[in-house]
């Protein structure tokens, strides 16, 4: 563990930064944005439609209105004229109070002279010619007509200002209940859609929920057809991977068992031949064919262990204090390896409860603690601190190791550049049993507060419940 090189046959080529990848988009909001602009584009639309067709139909309204105002008073103008004591004379007709005139009018003879005009009348504004109909100006929309056997002429004439202003006003209207639409419209869509996705997002708090190990199928209940057929596909995939997982942990871990009694009768065999010959070359053989096998039966127990930790099966229904389990680990350890100094820190106010399975925790202690007495410096300390959170910390006097070597610890079958005899799955398999219980694992080196050493942290969750 303390080496900083790996072994050249197990160096990998440079891995290449992954791709920075586009932040993935949620449905929900996609859908929400898309619906409520989709329903406002087409309000606006149909506005501007409403403000055309009303244009058309105002500027009917109101040319009628010209007509019949000239139709009106055409016969109160011509009984004006007759009867006025100075024939010809033009005269202004006059109001009982100051107001804005939005009509106005001219009385004009054939010749073109004012005989009548409203107070307010502008006569430049007016056509110069005598015109019979509706005719427009600039500034300005007329109708005239002839009376008297075509001797009287009355034009009404109306600003333009005043048909622009009704139809702004009356765009100004439309469009004020958009306001209020848009976020109507924007939180109903969005209440709409999250109800619609309901199947969906159960299913993915359904997965996301899962652990590491979990590869029973997935719930595809009141899912929509769009989704099912990817839902019954995943389902089938993870059938497949947990055939595929089931058929290789049963063959590791039968082939392991099955190594046992053999490996253990012909450990008691080379012993008994140690027993029997005398000190030599045979002796010397058999020293090193019970060192081999004692390394095959250590490599028999790590594949079973590691079959157990990838196979399920590391949650109780039971909680424990992983405080005393951790106890009873250490003083066993302690037991069998009194060349280690062994430095235990349990938390004072009570433990720490989980429903880890018991076997599953010790198997994990255990091969990080013998992890940690097999790569550390010989005759240091071997500090072992578990907190009331659940953070259990493991650290030994070791030479610092470079980071890209760290990272390749918890792969099976890699060890470090070192002498010390392993099966290079004791990291792996703690880290199958983390990755299973929901726990998270961290290396770092040198360990905390210090200038050298390794340090093994583990953050178990609080209480883990077991799924049914």
């Amino acid at each position: 563990m303390n080496s900083p090189q790996l072994k050249p046959a197990q160096l990998k080529p440079a891995q290449l930064k992954p791709a920075q990848l586009k932040p993935a988009q949620s449905l929900q909001k996609a859908l929400g944005i898309g619906l409520t602009l989709g329903v406002t584009l087409l309000w606006i639309i149909a506005l501007l439609g409403a403000v055309f067709v009303s244009q058309n139909k105002l500027s009917e309204l109101f040319d009628s209105a010209l007509a019949e105002t000239a139709q009106r008073i055409m016969p109160l103008a011509v009984v004006e004229i007759i009867n006025r004591e100075v024939p010809g004379q033009p005269q202004h007709i006059m109001s009982f109070e100051a107001h804005d005139e939005p009509l106005v009018y001219l009385v004009r003879d054939k010749s073109g002279e004012i005989l009548l005009q409203s107070h307010n009348a502008e006569p430049t504004v007016f056509n110069q010619a005598l015109l019979k109909g509706f005719s427009s100006s600039e500034t300005h929309r007329f109708y005239g007509a002839w009376a008297v056997q075509n001797t009287l002429h009355i034009e009404i004439a109306e600003p333009l200002s005043q048909r622009r202003e009704a139809i702004t006003e009356m765009a100004i209207t439309l469009l004020w209940p958009l306001a209020l639409l848009i976020p109507l419209c924007f939180i109903g869509t969005w209440v709409f859609v999250r109800y619609s996705l309901r199947p969906i997002l159960a299913y993915r708090d359904e997965i996301e929920s899962r652990g590491s190990g979990d590869l029973s199928p997935v719930r595809v209940q009141d899912l929509p057809t769009e989704v099912l057929t990817i839902a019954e596909s995943v389902n089938n995939l993870l059938d497949r991977l947990r055939r595929a997982l089931e058929s290789e942990r049963s063959f590791t871990a039968n082939s392991a068992h099955e190594l046992r009694t053999p490996i253990a009768t012909a450990l008691a065999q080379i012993q008994r031949l140690q027993q029997e010959v005398s000190a030599g070359k045979t002796k010397d053989l058999a020293i090193k064919i019970e060192t081999s096998l004692r390394r095959l039966s250590d490599l028999s127990e790590k594949l079973m262990q590691l079959a157990k930790a990838e196979g399920g099966g590391l949650l109780s229904t039971e909680e424990h204090d992983l405080a005393n389990l951790l106890r009873l680990v250490v003083d066993d350890l302690k037991r069998s390896s009194t060349a280690t100094i062994i430095k235990l820190t349990l938390p004072e106010n009570g433990g720490f409860m989980s429903a880890i399975d018991p076997d599953a925790f010790a198997i994990l202690v255990r091969n990080l603690l013998d992890n940690a007495i097999k790569h550390g410096v010989k005759n240091q300390p071997l500090e072992i601190r578990f907190s009331s959170q659940g953070v259990l910390s493991i650290v030994n006097a070791a030479e610092v190791i470079p980071v890209e070597t760290v990272a390749q610890l918890r792969r099976r079958f890699v060890r470090s550049n070192t002498t010390v005899p392993g099966s290079g799955l004791g990291l792996a398999i703690a880290d199958a049993i983390v990755t299973g219980v929901g726990a998270t694992m961290t290396f770092n080196s040198p360990a905390t507060g210090r200038t050298d050493g390794f340090e093994v942290r583990v953050d178990f969750p609080a209480i883990i419940r077991p799924r049914d």
